[in-house]
């Protein structure tokens, strides 16, 4: 009996062990782990509330399948090590993926991975967005990669003294064939399984996805998360491979032909046209400085005393809207000043700075100004250097101009950043002038030293949200120092001032929200929040002060400006408004998500025009989603030509009947 038990247990003994060297349990445990992180990452998107159905798995699975087919024609060994350096991959980008959503909303791309050099710059940022609980994304190293070493020692083993092993490797070419063989098979089930279900989706509810291309989260609702990355890669390539993508002639025309029509909506003229004519200018963008708490105190201080103060003197813009999206600060600046829409992928300063664009600082100069641009960091970032020569501004002043005598968060303080700047302005430049400038005192993760700023926070003492409090309290600190400097200099009577912030800051708990306004919260609340930042404009003799309440974005800032200088539009391609014409507004986030003042329309996460939630804002209760339908069509319209504009350089194809400057500013003071 002990001899048949002994031998019973070698034949279990060797039957497992064929089992663990089988390629195709290596191959099935890699595709269970796998496919775990993916459901994993998506029940982590905090904007996700969508769960995967079935063809969702089926696209997880066949996406799997076309990653890792290749690995079925290696022999044992080489199957296994590339699983190994394979699941190391594909882990580390579902990881980065998810860090990058916590902050930006949206999944790492081809461009943004171009600007990896900045990654350094954020390190601060990105380990605040790491969780203890993300160990869980690398769990299975605990049991893969020892199984792959236990399955290697087994395999010396058995290749010596398992007749089956031996007779399998004599008979190479058979082999090699069948591995061959079902490699292909592999393939070809991942093809239909990932490309079946996406022609399915597009052919129903996600008609014109690839087309629109407006937000990467309905992308990845068709795509999954890898056949998201297989697209940017291909979108990627027919970019920038090859030969320059060009658009049909007629699309071009009916491009034009909107800026055309757009151009009547900005040719009013009223008692400010002009007004200002010759007087400098200075922009302020303020880091993640959003308009919830404006006006508001915690334990009886007020948060913005001197903003709150200068509402009182100058226009207060409350329902201001950023409409950022990869890019954040540089699509910020780049949709002030270029009155265009922010791609949907990557940022345009890194990926079209060679491109042709109408800018502001390039306009102002042409007219006699000096456009400065000041941003107290490495002028490298965000392609700045790059980016702002093409933009035609007199001078870039980065960190190296400064005296880093104030050493808070990133770099300089605002506190000297601004009296730097003012100096700078008073000494070496010009006037008039164009002042542009960038402060990040109150940049992610918001962790000000205590003795920067005095602001009691209350039961939010210790928290992100308490901190982000601080950090504005401190740059409003600084706002306050900068005017009174001003007067002072003599620049306060003769500067139009406007001051706004860049985006949101990226801290998307509700619940913190409604603990600090002491209310309840709506969807439409939170998505007003989110993306609401306040727009000063102060005037240099004072008028018009008081609280515009029509909706506005960043893009209406440029043409503006040039209303209030007397500096005709109409030679140039912007898709903003001019916020003194008193005409009818439209605003569109990039995505796709817009307001006109009566409505207010927000996308589902799937990109679906009727999964979209249609909100009345007279009652501030959704409505009959059909209400949004104009609205949503000229919205995603409007994003597709931006798009167009900015892929196509159509402006410099445009450029021949442009170029007509009509009004020189005076340079006295």
């Amino acid at each position: 009996m002990l001899v048949i038990r002994t031998a019973g247990a070698n034949r279990t003994g060797n039957m497992f062990s064929r089992m663990l060297l089988s390629r195709y349990f290596g191959f099935g445990l890699f595709f269970v782990l796998m496919i775990g992180k993916l459901v994993l990452i998506h029940h982590n998107l905090h904007a996700q509330n969508i769960d995967m159905n079935m063809l969702d798995y089926v696209i997880a699975i066949g996406s799997l399948l076309l990653v890792s087919f290749w690995t079925l024609w290696l022999s044992r060994r080489g199957r296994l090590v590339a699983l190994v350096v394979l699941n190391i991959l594909l882990t580390a980008l579902i990881y980065s993926d998810m860090v990058y959503y916590r902050y930006f909303q949206d999944f790492i791309t081809i461009p943004v991975l171009l600007q990896a050099g900045q990654v350094d710059s954020l390190g601060g940022s990105i380990a605040s967005l790491m969780y203890w609980w993300d160990l869980f994304f690398f769990a299975d190293w605990i049991l893969f990669i020892p199984y792959v070493m236990f399955v290697a020692s087994l395999r010396r083993r058995y290749v010596t003294s398992d007749p089956y092993f031996k007779t399998s490797r004599r008979s190479f070419t058979k082999s090699f064939l069948l591995r061959f063989s079902k490699g292909a098979l592999a393939f070809l089930i991942g093809y239909i399984f990932t490309f079946g279900p996406i022609k399915y989706y597009t052919s129903t509810w996600a008609t014109g996805i690839f087309v629109g291309n407006w937000w990467s989260m309905a992308l990845y609702n068709v795509t999954g998360l890898i056949g998201f990355h297989g697209y940017d890669i291909y979108r990627y390539g027919q970019d920038h491979l090859g030969s320059q993508p060009t658009l049909a002639q007629a699309e071009s025309d009916k491009d034009k032909e909107w800026f055309n029509q757009h151009q009547k909506l900005l040719q009013v003229k009223n008692d400010l046209s002009g007004k200002y004519k010759g007087k400098n200018v200075m922009v302020i963008q303020a880091e993640a400085y959003m308009n919830f708490f404006i006006g508001k105190k915690i334990n009886g201080q007020a948060i913005t005393p001197n903003f709150d103060k200068l509402t009182k003197e100058s226009m207060y813009f409350n329902n201001y809207y950023h409409q950022t999206a990869q890019g954040r600060t540089s699509d910020a600046d780049f949709s002030t000043h270029a009155s265009l829409h922010p791609l949907p992928t990557g940022s345009v300063f890194i990926r079209y700075a060679d491109h042709k664009f109408d800018t502001l600082p390039s306009i102002l100069k042409d007219t006699g100004y000096s456009p400065n641009a000041f941003h107290v960091y490495d002028s490298s970032f965000w392609n700045r250097y790059t980016m702002y020569k093409a933009m035609n501004y007199d001078k870039f002043y980065s960190k190296k101009d400064f005296e880093i005598d104030e050493p808070l968060g990133w770099s300089l303080g605002d506190k000297s950043f601004f009296r730097q700047t003012l100096n700078d302005l008073t000494t070496e430049v010009k006037q008039p002038f164009y002042a542009y400038m960038v402060g990040i005192s109150s940049h992610h993760p918001y962790n000000l030293p205590p003795d920067a700023v005095d602001l009691d926070v209350g039961e939010f003492e210790g928290t992100m949200f308490g901190d982000y409090l601080k950090s504005v309290h401190y740059v409003d600190e600084a706002l306050g120092e900068l005017v009174d400097q001003m007067k002072k200099d003599g620049l306060w009577d003769n500067t139009i001032l406007m001051f706004y912030g860049d985006h949101d800051n990226s801290i998307k708990d509700k619940a913190l929200y409604e603990k600090f306004l002491g209310k309840p919260l709506t969807d439409l609340d939170m998505q007003k929040i989110m993306n609401q930042v306040p727009l000063l404009v102060h005037l240099p003799d004072g008028s018009r002060a008081g609280t515009y309440t029509e909706p506005a974005g960043q893009l209406d800032l440029t043409p503006s400006v040039m209303h209030l200088l007397g500096i005709s539009t109409k030679p140039y391609h912007f898709m903003g408004n001019d916020l003194f014409s008193e005409k009818p507004r439209m605003v569109v986030l990039r995505s796709g998500a817009f307001t006109d003042g009566r409505v207010y329309y927000i996308p589902s996460e799937d990109g679906t025009f009727s999964k979209g939630t249609c909100y009345n804002l007279t009652t501030g209760q959704p409505t009959d989603v059909n209400a949004c339908g104009p609205g949503y069509t000229e919205a995603l319209n409007r994003l597709n030509i931006s798009d167009q504009v900015i892929t196509y350089d159509l402006i410099r194809q445009w450029e021949p009947q442009t170029q007509e400057v009509t009004t020189t500013p005076s340079t006295s003071n």
